[in-house]
């Protein structure tokens, strides 16, 4: 892993599960996070304490209903006014339930495509500035079901093919500048 003390990385989702082992994993290389939750503020507050105390004044908290996209901006100012910086963003938040066939509300369809492909757009867009001016990079977390999707899931499979485009147009977009990425960390238990 490149040297990446000084840096800050904005991590979405990640008070528990995958999101805080990101967090974790990118503090340990020297990485100061910001730790993005919606609901999941006593884990956050714990995550934040146990990375305080390795290394003082090195974790953040924002919390932010993702889908409230208008409100986007406000969540990269919120990173920039206690970081100074953003040099990492990490979309990982996620919704992920099935949805059969003959079950499936518009409720589901905006929770999944929102979570899962609208709000990394958008927050993308609102921290590429931020983003350029770093070097930085963004790192989208796909999902293998977005090439083959599975089974009581056409609603998530699709978002997260999106993303896997979307991956490769931001790319395209922002590239040199900023470095845009996906990866597929296989089943998480």
């Amino acid at each position: 892993m490149t040297e990446l003390t000084g840096k800050v990385a904005l991590i979405t989702g990640a008070a528990r599960r995958i999101g805080a082992v990101i967090a974790e994993t990118l503090h340990n290389a020297g990485t100061d996070v910001v730790i993005h939750y919606r609901n999941s503020s006593e884990d956050a507050k714990a995550l934040q304490a146990k990375l305080n105390s390795k290394r003082a004044d090195s974790c953040f908290l924002v919390q932010a209903d993702l889908l409230k996209v208008n409100k986007l901006p406000d969540l990269i100012q919120q990173v920039i006014n206690q970081t100074a910086r953003l040099d990492i963003l990490v979309n990982n938040a996620s919704s992920f339930y099935p949805t059969k066939i003959g079950e499936i509300t518009e409720q589901h369809w905006d929770d999944l495509m929102g979570s899962n492909l609208k709000a990394p757009l958008f927050l993308s867009q609102a921290s590429h500035t931020h983003l350029k001016a770093a070097g930085g990079c963004i790192i989208n977390i796909v999902d293998i079901h977005g090439i083959r999707p599975m089974k009581n899931y056409p609603v998530y499979s699709p978002a997260k093919a999106g993303l896997i485009m979307l991956t490769q147009s931001l790319a395209r977009e922002l590239g040199p500048d900023v470095r845009v990425n996906g990866v597929a960390p296989g089943a998480i238990i």
